[in-house]
């Protein structure tokens, strides 16, 4: 089966994609960072679902979950806080299931800055003003680039 990396948005339930709700609707396992996503994301589970709170895992034991439950023919919801391909290791991930012949994919979800954007009710950029948005990353925790 498939590992399906979800953005989960922000945080909050009702700004999750409905492409996000309806995987993880399928998905018998699904693992997410607690100290990121709430009870009211992870209620589109299903009732039997195994939820496994990722925060303190090393990416081997994230992995491993990942591959016994492919192994098991159970989807995978991989919950990833705003959208996957911002400050994310979705790359380490995928790399690792690749080299285990896990398939997986990537969902897109609302980035904070665009829900930050949309409660203040301004635009990011503004003609004649400002073109250009600048997302940077931190350094001081991030992980080496390949």
């Amino acid at each position: 089966m498939t590992v399906h990396f979800i953005g989960a948005g922000p945080g909050a339930a009702d700004l999750l994609t409905l492409r996000a709700v309806r995987l993880m609707g399928e998905s018998k396992v699904c693992l997410y960072a607690g100290t990121y996503i709430g009870s009211e994301v992870l209620a589109h589970c299903p009732e039997d679902a195994e939820l496994v709170d990722t925060q303190h895992l090393h990416l081997d034991a994230i992995t491993e979950h990942c591959v016994r439950a492919h192994e098991a023919g159970h989807e995978v919801a991989r919950l990833c806080s705003g959208d996957p391909s911002l400050y994310s290791a979705v790359a380490e991930q995928t790399r690792r299931l690749d080299r285990a012949g896990v398939p997986w994919d990537v969902t897109p979800g609302v980035p904070a800055y665009a829900a930050a954007a949309a409660l203040v009710g301004r635009e990011l950029t503004v003609p004649e003003v400002a073109q250009s948005v600048v997302l940077t990353r931190a350094q001081r925790d991030s992980t080496q680039m390949p």
